[in-house]
Parts: C-alpha cells; structure tokens; sequence
C-alpha cells in the first residue's frame, strides 16, 4: 500500500523553489524549480497533481508568497512565520524580522540533532542560526552567499572568468582558473569556519552541533573541523514537523 500524504511542504528561497508531500512520518518524492519560474501557471500544476493537499510553505520571496496566497485555498494553506506552532522557543527582539527559512531550519534541527547547536545554510546568502540548550532560537549571522562572491569577480574584472566551483587541486595554484577556485573554495570554507568558532566562543559550548545544508554545504562543509552535520533536507523536515503542530489537520 502506499503511503497517504495529506501535506506538501514547500520551501520558496531567492534561487530554488522545492516541495515534495509528507505526512507525520516521512517526506515524499522531492521536486524543484528555480523561484523565477514558478509562476501562477507552475502553481496551478502543482496544485492539480496534489489535489486536496494543504500546503505547508517557507517562503523569503514576498511576490511568490503573495501569488501562493492567489493560487491556493487559504483554507489549505499554512505560510510559516514566528506565529506558527513551532515546538521551539523565540529569544530574539523582533521574531517578525526572522526569515521563515531560519526557522523552519531551527524547528528541524531541535527535533533531528543535539542542542545547542547552529544551522549553517548554504544559499543565495550563507546564514548561521542558532538554538540554545534550551531549544530557544538566538539568532544567528548573515554573510554572502558562495556564487555571489564568485560571480562578482567575474562580473567586476575584465579578465577574471566564471569559474566552476569545485575543490582546487592546490592551493599554489599555477592557472588563473585554479587560483580563483581556491581563493573561492578554501577562502569561503576559512570564513564559514572562523564565524562558526566566534559563536562557539561566544555562547561558551564547547560542545555546538553544527549541521550544514544548502546547495553549496558538501563542497565546504566537508573539510571543516569539526566536520558539521550533512543534511539537505533540513528545511523540509521542519516543514514536516511544523505541519504535525497544526491544528487544522486535514
């Protein structure tokens, strides 16, 4: 018998779109778009192929929100904010400022791994979000994102190429392409480390889980020390946990 999935999760940020059904227990097959793309006829579509479906949705586009709102019933459909059911505690100044993405990723984090902890996101921006030993959300760091960094030194310079990002094989590097690579590569990955220990030194644990997801996590992530917890499906996951503290279930 198949499984029923009564939700789908959608996770709207500045480059991606993703969404994929769930139910209390696990999370259906994955989709993706890039956010430009997903207009009222991508929705329309999604709509028809999950009819009767409440949609759970993460959204840091407002013009994609708003057109979310258009296309979907309201009584279906649950837009994540710091009002949501989300099983975590807020220690921050003005909770309506936080994106739904940081959130999101701090709900999933507090039931999936060991608090404390921060949640390194790798997106248009990389951000650190942080949770307490008492699962209260602190707040975090914004920095830019990989590409954007990347893409600046091609688009600033006149000789400077768009490079592929991808671990460099040295770091005396004796190409263009591969003193870009790992000026980008190790560079990114000695900020992302340097900010992940002034938090530690900051909140005094020495013991700060760190979990690591976005499209860039793997490439940086995985050399860092510590070695941060992989887990590309963070966001939805506390989509899924979030739609569970809902109390229009469907």
């Amino acid at each position: 018998m198949k499984p029923q999935f009564p939700f789908l999760l959608m996770d709207v940020s500045n480059s991606w779109t993703k969404w994929c059904p769930s139910n209390a227990r696990i999370l259906g097959k994955r989709r993706s778009m890039p956010t430009p793309r997903l207009d009222a006829s991508a929705l329309r579509k999604i709509r028809s192929a999950f009819p009767g479906a409440y949609l759970v949705v993460s959204s840091v586009v407002p013009a994609r929100t708003a057109l979310i709102r258009k296309i979907w019933p309201a009584k279906r459909l649950h837009v994540v904010s710091h009002r949501s059911p989300l099983g975590i505690g807020i220690r921050y100044p003005k909770p309506q400022s936080i994106g739904a993405d940081r959130l999101v990723n701090a709900v999933a984090a507090t039931r999936l791994h060991s608090c404390p902890c921060v949640v390194i996101d790798f997106g248009t921006a990389v951000t650190f979000d942080i949770v307490s030993a008492k699962e209260e959300y602190l707040g975090g760091v914004i920095a830019p994102g990989l590409d954007s960094m990347r893409d600046y030194l091609h688009e600033r310079t006149a000789l400077l190429p768009k490079i592929e990002l991808k671990e460099p094989r040295c770091i005396v590097a004796q190409s263009t392409v591969e003193a870009m690579r790992a000026g980008a590569v190790v560079g990114y990955r000695g900020l992302v480390q340097a900010i992940y220990q002034a938090i530690q030194k900051e909140l005094k644990a020495p013991r700060l889980t760190a979990i690591a997801t976005g499209g860039h996590a793997p490439l940086i992530s995985g050399k860092m020390r510590p070695r941060p917890i992989l887990d590309r499906d963070l966001t939805l996951q506390g989509l899924r946990f979030i739609a569970q503290n809902l109390k229009q279930i469907p």
